[in-house]
């Protein structure tokens, strides 16, 4: 797991600190937070998770839900939303957007296949334990648990490595400001985009 640098409270005051951003920027900007910040509170908030801090806020007994997501809110305010969430087979989030919000993620367990929209395709990769990622406003994109056959990755020297331990597959998520609405899309037969609803929510990656 990369090694957190940066917490919510530090975050905070690394960003009062700096000079005042221009009042025409500012107003433009939907948070403070930067993607670098949304993915040191994911790492930090894995970190966290590994260390047994969130152990009251997972499900009792350790047993973990198999039919559909599970997610727990780790931190909140008016800033920042940090959520835990574990993945099942075959339960993608579909095509979405965080509406106003950024958001990153970092995987503490098995693995997570994003398929994102570029503008004319949907282009797929395997995010495994340790990776990270950022969404700016506007990505749109489906996540899932990642097939057991798309959970190896390639060493260095060429060996073939396992992603880990698939169950349960874990991952961090912040999302600043905290998520209000998410808009859900399918890919037209000619190969364009298009949004078919938009929801108003408060939880992480589609309905759970």
């Amino acid at each position: 797991m990369r090694s957190s640098v940066l917490s919510l409270d530090s975050a905070r005051n690394a960003l009062s600190a700096t000079p005042p951003l221009d009042r025409a920027v500012s107003s433009a900007l939907p948070t403070r937070l930067r993607p670098a910040d949304l993915l040191r509170l994911t790492d930090e908030g894995a970190e966290d998770v590994l260390a047994g801090r969130y152990d009251h806020l997972l499900p009792a007994n350790g047993i973990w839900p198999t039919d559909e997501r599970w997610a727990t809110r780790l931190l909140s305010d008016d800033e920042v939303d940090v959520w835990l969430i574990s993945w099942t087979p075959g339960k993608s989030t579909d095509l979405h957007d965080h509406a106003g919000s950024l958001g990153a993620l970092t995987v503490l367990s098995g693995a997570l296949s994003e398929f994102r929209w570029n503008g004319t395709e949907l282009r797929r990769r395997t995010l495994t334990a340790g990776d990270q990622a950022s969404f700016p406003i506007g990505w749109v994109h489906d996540v899932m648990r990642a097939p057991a056959a798309d959970c190896l990755q390639v060493a260095r020297n060429g060996t073939t490595e396992s992603a880990g331990p698939l169950d349960p597959t874990l991952s961090v998520h912040a999302y600043s400001p905290p998520l209000t609405a998410m808009s859900y899309y399918e890919v037209t037969g000619h190969g364009t985009l298009r949004r078919s609803r938009t929801v108003l929510t408060d939880q992480p990656e589609g309905d759970m």
